[in-house]
């Protein structure tokens, strides 16, 4: 059984979905976790909600991933609490579904500043604390990373940079004891979407995500999966 006792991890987007439940995972296994998100509220939550299930090793703060001084503050707050970080979860995101003509400037810069910039802001934060952890970095991304569809131009290319951001960052660290991957779902039925229910029946659920990083925590340390793809197994027929 895995076993985090003494590890500190690190979600951003931790105060629902998908990185609820990797934080709720992340504390069932014995780490301390702290959630960073942008509602203050959430994150209050999330806090009670993780510290009752790990003796009360939890913590976060507000954090708009968009802006790097706040992320700075979040990985500061993090080992000032823990005293260490040996887990950073990415898993902040947002998506704007539209064709490029009719997208906003604001809707564009929006997805590219959460999905991207938000992911370096922290990766940089929080490198020095990891590899002296040799520790792990996971980028929570997306099958539309490497699969296009029309009206997901912005939300495509965002996934698409992230993957790649990811494996050049992994080649970067690897000789740090720093293992870098990303994970990449399919259809998650959760808030992200418009209608959180719809095809709830056949959609990954956020917890089959959290399996996922449970089992790549648990390899051993010569092992470095880097790239993570999940399905649902039986989605709807195409006619």
């Amino acid at each position: 059984m895995l076993d985090l006792a003494g590890r500190v991890a690190l979600i951003t987007g931790g105060s629902r979905g998908i990185g609820r439940a990797i934080a709720r995972m992340l504390a069932e296994h014995g780490a301390a976790v702290a959630i960073g998100a942008r509602n203050e509220a959430g994150v209050s939550r999330a806090v009670a909600e993780i510290g009752a299930l790990n003796g009360g090793r939890s913590a976060g703060m507000p954090c708009d991933v968009r802006r790097w001084e706040e992320c700075e503050r979040l990985i500061g707050h993090t080992v000032a609490a823990f005293g260490r970080l040996d887990i950073l979860v990415n898993n902040a995101g947002v998506g704007v579904f539209a064709p490029v003509e009719a997208m906003s400037l604001e809707e564009w810069h929006l997805q590219i500043a959460t999905n991207l910039d938000g992911v370096f802001h922290c990766c940089r934060a929080a490198l020095p604390h990891l590899k002296r952890a040799e520790g792990w970095i996971i980028n929570v991304g997306s099958l539309a990373g490497k699969n296009p569809f029309a009206g997901g131009a912005a939300y495509n290319a965002t996934k698409f940079g992230l993957l790649g951001f990811s494996e050049a960052l992994m080649l970067e660290v690897r000789h740090s004891g720093v293992r870098v991957c990303c994970v990449m779902p399919g259809s998650v039925a959760t808030e992200f979407a418009s209608d959180q229910t719809t095809g709830a029946d056949w959609k990954l659920h956020p917890e089959d995500v959290a399996e996922v990083v449970r089992d790549l925590l648990a390899f051993p340390a010569r092992a470095l999966p880097s790239r993570v793809e999940i399905r649902p197994s039986r989605p709807p027929s195409k006619p």
